[in-house]
């Protein structure tokens, strides 16, 4: 089994130093940074299976690294925020983040943190199904982990793509929050339903062609989502 390597993004040094502590403990390889301008120069020479990238840095804030690596990578990245900056939480998804921890955290969240996005990672990346989703321009072909609208190739991150695989299989059908959190996120979730908006949001933008009046990804209203036959 690989070692993942984590890349720890923070100025500050003793937080930095505790979460590279408690992960190399339990079997991770971490590299760290300072801020952006670091992040992007080891992220540019080293395979990194995941990102843990603070907001507040100097240089190069952690929305703008987001922005950066998302330009041409989908590796995981997992937002640090501080206690009640919200804006901040539906930014970093906007921008490609795929979770966050709000300072301050326990060892054990940020280990569910981490565990939870690396599993979703492997879970798309693993598919060896011949299976093609085909649903009107939409084509999804599992054991190549591409999905192409009107012929044309879209770029997916991978929770991006699990959600629009769990959707699609479950065409017609009217499929809670807590449902859609717990399949594509994991059992540790259930409540974030700023998640979900955020990723059909940005789904809707990738595979619409009027995302503001969606063919596909309906929302029901006070329940979840539906994907349209």
């Amino acid at each position: 089994m690989n070692i993942p390597t984590v890349l720890v993004v923070d100025d500050e040094k003793p937080l930095c130093e505790f979460v590279r502590r408690n992960l190399e403990v339990r079997g991770f390889h971490v590299l760290t940074a300072s801020n952006g301008l670091e992040a992007m120069a080891v992220f540019s020479n080293e395979k990194v299976d995941l990102v843990i990238l603070d907001v507040m840095m100097p240089h190069l804030d952690g929305l703008e690294t987001t922005r950066r690596m998302r330009q041409f990578s989908t590796v995981p990245i997992i937002i640090l925020t501080a206690l009640g900056e919200e804006t901040d939480k539906v930014r970093a998804f906007d921008l490609g983040a795929d979770d966050y921890l709000t300072k301050p955290f326990g060892i054990g969240e940020l280990l569910g943190r981490v565990k939870a996005v690396l599993r979703r990672a492997r879970w798309s990346e693993s598919v060896t199904s011949d299976e093609r989703i085909v649903r009107g321009e939409i084509v999804i072909d599992l054991s190549r982990h591409e999905v192409q609208v009107s012929g044309s190739p879209i770029e997916l991150t991978p929770t991006e793509f699990n959600l629009l695989v769990y959707l699609s299989r479950h065409t017609g059908k009217v499929l809670p929050h807590r449902a859609v959190l717990q399949h594509v996120w994991g059992p540790e979730y259930g409540d974030e339903v700023e998640y979900l908006r955020v990723y059909i949001g940005r789904l809707r933008q990738k595979i619409e062609v009027d995302p503001n009046n969606p063919r596909y990804l309906l929302t029901e209203r006070g329940i979840g989502y539906r994907f349209s036959e």
